[in-house]
């Protein structure tokens, strides 16, 4: 079964939005074991409209529209899909009810462009709508499904939720797992060099490294006729990856290592405290977006400023004249500052040159410094990440919680691969 995702809209078109309802779309019918053999982008012209889907309903199985349900006049896909399948509109009285019950939450009255979302095709399925107005459609004929979805996420992803994805696995039996494994502090093709012979573990199963800026996903796929056998072979393939490249693994799926950080913090009774230079402030808000972070957080602190080393750190000013605020020696004091005036197992610190100015022989720009401090020891490592400034903050922001991952899980606090994060 293969499958085409169409977005609509001039807004996708022009840059407007970030399409990312097509990346939700395409890991969702790839764990269903659905191929996805295009994703396609048109504009809110209906001769265009028409001609995507006279393409799409020729070549895929399924066919996965979002954009142009609304209520205003560039709102066009409903009249091209009963252009499409020759069909007229119906008042359906569920979906005004779930209109009205929606508006009524919200405290708006019912327009009457609200009411007029009540008419849908009259050839297709409905697919009720509880986060908006807007009903999705689901036309199936000759064994293909068309499955007409608003843009708005959060909506879409409740159709999908709640009726396309359960209708798919009713129609599609071959089991497929996926799993991701999520990697950091080494670079992709030394992973791919290390992980060796994974490809070939199991030829029903692919492997495929997705890159970042904070690390690698290695996400990992398994066919089978059973899907007990799948996960059988996903799990000796995770055990593969395991026995080559533990300290570089922080977690699975769509787990943050700042999540998986907190978990082991908080069974140890530990807390840990930040001090941050050029990620101003990023170390602390990946760490403050962790529900139930105030267990194990005890405080963040931009010390952007020399001055401000001094004065919020007890950096010694001496530290900085004679080393430079990019440091071993400033980035182990700031660590050392934050947790003993935090009162932490843990002082995290930070300390570089984002650029693009500020550079030299010595230190070029992309060179960062991060600081540990525990009751093992104050410590500090280098780091290159390169030119561009707000890569240089998030991968920098990375590694210092990789260090500290490092340090909880008694692993080597510099990863013994090539000093980046890419």
């Amino acid at each position: 079964m293969n499958a085409e995702i169409l977005s609509i809209g001039d807004e996708l078109l022009i840059g407007q939005v970030t399409n990312t309802n097509a990346s939700y779309l395409g890991e969702q019918l790839s764990l269903l074991g659905i191929t996805v053999r295009r994703v396609s982008t048109v504009g809110d012209r209906i001769d265009d409209l028409l001609d995507a889907f006279a393409r799409a309903w020729n070549e895929h199985d399924v066919i996965i529209t979002t954009g142009g349900l609304g209520p205003t006049h560039d709102d066009i896909t409903r009249e091209a899909v009963c252009r499409f399948f020759d069909t007229g509109l119906v008042e359906n009285a569920e979906v005004l009810a779930d209109i009205k019950r929606l508006l009524l939450e919200r405290k708006r009255p019912l327009s009457a462009s609200n009411r007029d979302q009540a008419m849908v095709p009259a050839a297709a399925g409905i697919i009720r709508n509880t986060n908006g107005t807007a009903p999705g459609y689901h036309f199936h004929r000759d064994g293909k499904h068309l499955f007409v979805t608003p843009g708005v996420p959060y909506e879409m992803h409740g159709m999908m939720e709640s009726y396309i994805l359960p209708h798919l696995r009713e129609q599609f039996t071959q089991a497929r797992a996926s799993l991701t494994i999520l990697t950091t502090g080494i670079a992709e093709s030394t992973l791919a060099d290390t992980l060796q012979g994974l490809e070939s573990l199991h030829p029903s199963c692919s492997v495929a490294y997705l890159p970042s800026p904070i690390g690698v996903r290695v996400r990992l796929t398994a066919l089978a006729d059973d899907e007990t056998f799948a996960r059988a072979r996903l799990a000796e393939l995770r055990t593969f990856i395991s026995d080559r490249a533990e300290e570089y693994v922080y977690g699975v799926d769509r787990e943050t290592i700042e999540q998986n950080l907190g978990e082991m913090l908080i069974s140890r009774s530990a807390t840990v405290a930040v001090a941050e230079s050029c990620t101003g402030g990023l170390v602390t808000d990946r760490i403050t977006n962790v529900p139930g972070s105030s267990r194990w957080f005890e405080r963040g602190v931009v010390c952007y400023s020399n001055e401000s080393k001094t004065a919020l750190l007890g950096v010694d000013p001496a530290i900085i004249a004679s080393h430079g605020a990019v440091s071993r020696q400033t980035a182990e004091a700031m660590a050392n500052g934050i947790r003993r005036t935090a009162g932490t197992a843990f002082g995290l610190s930070t300390t570089g040159i984002a650029g693009p100015d500020g550079g030299s022989a010595e230190k070029p720009v992309g060179l960062v410094w991060i600081g540990i401090s525990s009751d093992a020891g104050s410590f500090a490592f280098d780091f290159h990440f390169g030119s561009d400034r707000v890569r240089t903050k998030q991968r920098a922001a990375q590694a210092a919680l990789d260090i500290l991952r490092r340090a909880l899980m008694r692993l080597p606090l510099q990863p013994t691969s090539a000093r980046s994060t890419t």
